[in-house]
């Protein structure tokens, strides 16, 4: 079967070009974020496979054929569940909304979209600012006594606060949180031996594998539970556990695995994505104390003596441009890979029926054919004044099409209140220098750990 959308007959198509396999290997194995980024601007965009051996995927790096494989065909690129490099990710969530595709994926996300709209959104920022300063009210005793924290540890420990009270109601403790986070951070680099040799099968031993395995067992330790008293006594709350533990629109009554799967995922995409982002605060700033001070500044002339709240986020615009810049050079989701359908043509390039095709915002969004000296971090690029981006996929930190991120709005909002309340009561410089080469996982994090000493903000903070 061919799916092509063009009337009339398919059209003039070519097979992609091979990258082969004594280049290819050595490459992904050096350096997979810079080899996946050099193969794609070699191409010029044009699609081309990369020689793994037996695996033999397609690198679809241009923003048209971007727009194709999310949007405009999307029932011909499926996230497979049993696709090679799917098959980690369904170990950790199941038949999950982050997975699934069809019935499955139309009932769990039409039970959790009313929970993630721009209005509702906007109800939440009060009680998302209240927990935020809370949590950041805790670093005033180590900043006056000069004691170094960690600023990783903390940024998860604020994000894991907000997000269990403002999604989950508290029906996961932050203790609990911080077990299941820390799970996941040992799955996303546990499940990578993997995901770079996807055809290896699961009767054979990999490395990380044990680590896998006990990472799955301490969230099913903490999350089962949680969700059997949650099915035992119902609520009509409108938290992510007691929307998932309802009887869906259709009348059916999902088992509790399949309730465990998207509490998971969606613990995941609620505090990882924000985690794994948030992580390059630190040593960004640090590299560009030119950036810090211009955000610094913004904050202090719209901020005052106030705490950060709703009113505010508007007219912190640069503060916005800073974050758009980060999910555009650190993409938490950085490789979103399909399954091809059917036969389909990619820019005059022929996709086969069972392909494997590799989507990844890290590597379009560094391209140089499609972003003007890409590496270097740069917020003006998204100031309002500037001219629209010729191609509406060339930026596209949370996905695309109707499997586009749910949470992306509440994300900037959470985001954005986190890194305006942290720069108007503190001051901060790094321990020790932080390198800026993320640490390769599902979602990508600095390689190494920022250790901040912080400094209070000499001016008076209303309450």
């Amino acid at each position: 079967m061919t799916q092509v959308s063009d009337a009339g007959p398919a059209p003039v198509s070519t097979e992609p070009r091979m990258i082969p396999l004594r280049r290819a290997l050595p490459a992904l194995v050096r350096d997979p974020l810079g080899a996946l980024v050099g193969f794609a601007d070699d191409a010029g965009g044009e699609v081309v496979r990369l020689n793994l051996g037996s695996f033999r995927p397609y690198l679809v790096s241009h923003p048209e054929h971007l727009q194709r494989v999310l949007r405009d065909n999307v029932a011909n690129y499926t996230r497979d569940g049993d696709g090679l490099l799917w098959r980690p990710v369904r170990r950790i969530v199941g038949d999950a909304i982050l997975v699934a595709e069809g019935e499955i994926w139309e009932s769990s996300r039409g039970a959790l979209q009313p929970l993630f709209t721009a209005k509702r959104a906007e109800t939440l920022v009060d009680r998302m600012a209240e927990a935020i300063n809370e949590a950041v009210d805790e670093w005033l005793e180590p900043a006056r006594d000069g004691r170094p924290i960690d600023g990783g540890a903390e940024l998860t420990r604020i994000v894991l606060r907000t997000t269990m009270r403002v999604l989950f109601a508290d029906r996961i403790s932050v203790p609990d949180a911080l077990r299941i986070s820390a799970a996941l951070d040992t799955l996303t680099t546990a499940m990578l031996p993997r995901l770079l040799v996807p055809f290896v099968p699961y009767a054979v031993p990999m490395p990380r594998d044990r680590a896998f395995n006990e990472a799955v067992r301490t969230i099913d330790e903490v999350v089962l539970p949680i969700i059997r008293q949650a099915r035992a006594n119902p609520s009509d709350g409108d938290d992510i556990i007691s929307t998932l533990c309802r009887p869906r629109a259709d009348g059916s009554e999902p088992d509790e695995y399949a309730i465990r799967g998207d509490v998971v995922a969606m613990f995941s995409t609620a505090t990882e994505t924000t985690i794994a982002l948030l992580s390059w605060l630190w040593p960004v700033l640090s590299n560009r104390p030119d950036v810090a001070e211009r955000m610094t500044d913004e904050i202090e002339r719209v901020v005052g003596a106030d705490r950060v709240g709703r009113e505010h986020l508007p007219q912190l615009r640069y503060g916005r441009m800073v974050l758009d810049e980060m999910l555009r050079l650190y993409p938490a989701g950085w490789m979103i890979p399909r399954t091809a359908v059917g036969d389909d043509v990619l820019g005059g390039m022929r996709i086969k029926a069972g392909g494997t095709v590799l989507v990844s915002p890290y590597v379009t969004q560094r391209m140089s054919t499609f972003w003007d000296d890409p590496t270097l971090f740069d917020p003006e690029r998204f100031a309002p004044e500037r001219p629209r981006r010729r191609y509406r996929y060339s930026y596209f930190p949370f996905g695309g099409g109707p499997h586009q991120c749910l949470g992306q709005y509440l994300f900037l909002l959470e985001a954005q209140l986190i890194v305006s309340t942290v720069l108007s009561r503190y001051r901060f410089r790094l321990r020790e220098p932080v390198g800026l080469t993320p640490r390769l996982g599902a979602s990508l994090q600095p390689k190494q750990r920022a250790e901040l000493i912080v400094t209070p903000v000499e001016r008076p903070v209303a309450s």
